[in-house]
């Protein structure tokens, strides 16, 4: 075992999302500035406050499924495997069709609320048929682990699997602890990440009341991170695997670079359970980069938490300010949910693909639905209408969860050296 810090690289990418299947489809689509917002499919919801969300394509889902020789089950578990596929393929470790290889290859992921749709139909089939309606499966299928235990068995990956569960911080911890375990030596290769599905009738009927969720009906306008007129945010569904390699491993066997994991801080607000903190976020940003080793004007892109809620947009903005003082003004800021919405646990993941697809490419994406930037939050350099360029192969992560948990990523862009 290695104790020495090592660097860590980004060799494979895969997302499930409302804007695309794959990382080519989700980048054209942030470029191009379409959003993935649209009346919900998979439930009835003409009881529903809010109808609208971010839903993945359920047939592309299927078939994609389908060519991995897999039925669909659990609704996190099916994004799960797409994103994880793509990004396992990507950095090499897998090829052709299963069965695979064993190979000693961490799963580490991150998710909100887990097997929600196995939930509901566990619950469902209790209240319809008593107890004779509850089938064996509905352990194995309910546990939190079964997403992380599942691509461990597709893919016969054989390190230690485990799932984070803090609300919407849990995909971003999960790469934080991926990023630790390959840097300070206890890992060589993890996959991590995070996934989360939700569209059942009780999961989305319970968000649908707790008075979160935008009253915009438009589904293209609904969602306003940053926006004066924001109302509130929108749910999405999706998954985002990363795999995480020791740069060294990496380089020696000629793996391609996408990016580096440079630096992690995570804490807790210690304060309220829904109601976030600028003294909690700042200090997680603060450890983030004094971790990198990172002073906050060589930053050159924020991958803000930006949820369009009022309270969240206006505290994070705050918490920017404080950390990254007069240069607040001049580091790019985009919030990725305008795209795919709230995908809770899965979103630091599917933000944090976004911003190494950013760094790598030297352009920032718009933020959709930015038209008059809310006064707290104008100080900020908010990226609007157009891609923007880069000018720094560094940006930060923010992810900040109900119960006061706060995560922040520093990621590098690839380097020849």
């Amino acid at each position: 075992m290695n104790h020495s810090r090592r660097r860590v690289a980004v060799t494979g990418l895969g997302i499930a999302s409302a804007i695309g299947l794959d990382e080519a489809s989700v980048w054209r689509r942030l470029l191009a500035g379409e959003g993935g917002i649209a009346p919900l499919t998979q439930l009835d919801t003409s009881d529903f406050l809010v109808g609208i969300g971010g839903e993945a394509d359920s047939a592309g889902v299927r078939e994609r499924l389908k060519e991995l020789k897999r039925r669909p089950s659990d609704r996190a578990l099916d994004l799960a495997v797409v994103a994880a596929d793509d990004a396992l393929r990507e950095a090499g470790l897998i090829d052709g069709d299963p069965p695979y290889e064993a190979q000693e290859v961490g799963v580490v992921l991150g998710t909100g609320v887990g097997s929600a749709q196995s939930h509901f139909d566990g619950f469902s089939a209790f209240f319809d048929r008593g107890v004779r309606g509850l089938r064996p499966t509905t352990i194995p299928r309910c546990m939190y682990n079964a997403i992380s235990s599942g691509l461990s068995i597709q893919y016969r990956l054989t390190g230690p699997n485990y799932m984070v569960v803090s609300a919407c911080t849990s995909a971003t911890n999960a790469i934080g602890v991926a990023f630790r375990s390959i840097r300070d030596g206890y890992a060589d290769v993890v996959l991590t990440g995070g996934s989360d599905g939700f569209f059942d009738p009780f999961f989305y009927g319970v968000w649908n009341n707790l008075g979160v969720l935008s009253s915009i009906e438009d589904p293209a306008q609904a969602i306003r991170p940053f926006d004066a007129d924001r109302q509130g945010t929108i749910l999405g569904e999706g998954a985002g695997m990363l795999v995480l390699e020791a740069h060294d491993r990496a380089t020696a066997r000629g793996a391609q670079i996408r990016g580096e994991i440079v630096g992690y801080g995570e804490t807790s607000d210690a304060a309220h359970r829904t109601q976030p903190s600028p003294d909690g976020q700042a200090l997680a940003m603060e450890q983030a980069l004094a971790d990198a080793a990172l002073a906050p004007s060589e930053l050159g892109l924020i991958s803000a938490h930006g949820t369009a809620t009022q309270a969240n947009d206006s505290c994070e903005s705050e918490s920017i300010r404080r950390v990254l003082g007069g240069a607040a003004a001049q580091v790019p800021v985009i919030a990725s949910k305008s795209y795919f919405g709230h995908t809770l646990g899965a979103s630091g993941a599917l933000e944090t693909i976004v911003a190494l697809l950013a760094l790598e490419a030297g352009t920032a994406p718009p933020n959709l639905n930015l038209d008059r930037p809310d006064p707290e939050c104008g100080d900020l350099c908010l990226v609007r209408d157009e891609p923007r360029s880069l000018t720094s192969p560094f940006a930060m992560k923010n992810s900040f969860g109900f119960g006061g948990g706060n995560g922040v990523l520093v990621l590098r862009a690839a380097t020849s050296s």
